[in-house]
């Protein structure tokens, strides 16, 4: 073997063996333990069995929350773009001299804990907070509107969570779109809205696709937000899976279910990676 190679394995071995010992071995832990049955106490008999698996398929609750989870998913991915996709532009127009500090500002949420940052929407969303209590003061609503302990309260938390995420995943790319397309199509007469359509949304798909992939995938596997805004009354699939083996002791079961979503979240990879290659 070449030099060269033997340098290059021996660089890849450390990551190698922490990613076999924190992803791949706990991953097939779990997927063993899903082919487990449990007695009502919640120990594990050793007997290998695909039940988890069939109640899963044959429960209508699971599959209303793998829709909820879905909804859930898609909803927010679209308002995230719909919101991240005009600052991102921004940015990516905005003068060198300027950038460094506009792009502090757009990753600055990230400096703080998404639980700290749930728990504050929680106390500007409740019945006495201030956005009830500019929309009374306002007149736009005769009374306190519940945006907390529902899915409108969970939505709003998981957007606001996610922007940061979805304006750095626009900006990777927009490296396509160039200046003088624009400048060249407005000295041939293209209006704002027709340049917009035909050159700068074109050019950057594949960061709206790298973006819309990556919130969806962070949705899909949200726990703090759906739990804590939510308030008990928002199921979602990851909400479940923690009820399932830490309530219910239910661990096969709890097993399966995260390994349905793994599988799910890794054939919405698939689809990404095939989605970018075509727009490439």
């Amino acid at each position: 073997m070449p030099v060269t190679h033997r340098r290059a394995l021996l660089l890849l071995t450390p990551i190698t063996a922490v990613t076999l010992a924190a992803f791949v071995w706990p991953l097939g832990r779990l997927v063993q333990m899903s082919f487990l049955e449990s007695r009502v106490d919640g120990t594990l008999t050793g007997h290998a069995s695909a039940a988890a698996y069939a109640a899963f398929a044959s429960d209508p609750a699971s599959l209303d929350l793998a829709a909820n989870s879905l909804s859930l998913s898609l909803v927010v991915t679209a308002a995230t773009l719909v919101l991240s996709y005009p600052l991102a532009l921004f940015l990516h127009r905005a003068p060198r001299g300027r950038q460094a500090f506009f792009y502090a500002l757009t990753i600055s949420p990230l400096l703080v804990s998404s639980v700290v940052r749930t728990y504050g929407w929680m106390a500007l969303l409740g019945d006495q907070g201030p956005v009830n209590d500019a929309l009374v003061g306002l007149g736009l609503a005769g009374g306190p509107v519940r945006l907390v302990n529902n899915t409108t309260g969970v939505t709003i938390g998981l957007v606001e969570i996610l922007m940061p995420y979805m304006t750095l995943a626009l900006l990777a790319g927009f490296g396509r779109l160039d200046p003088a397309f624009e400048e060249a199509a407005a000295s041939l007469g293209a209006g704002a809205l027709r340049r917009f359509r035909r050159i700068v949304l074109p050019l950057t798909l594949p960061g709206v696709a790298l973006g819309c992939g990556l919130c969806f995938v962070l949705t899909m596997s949200s726990f703090i937000t759906p739990k804590l805004l939510g308030g008990g009354r928002v199921f979602v699939l990851a909400t479940e899976i923690y009820d399932l083996a830490l309530a219910r002791l239910q661990w096969p079961m709890a097993a399966a279910t995260a390994v349905i979503v793994l599988a799910g979240l890794g054939a919405a990879t698939i689809v990404y990676q095939r989605l970018v290659r075509r727009l490439a």
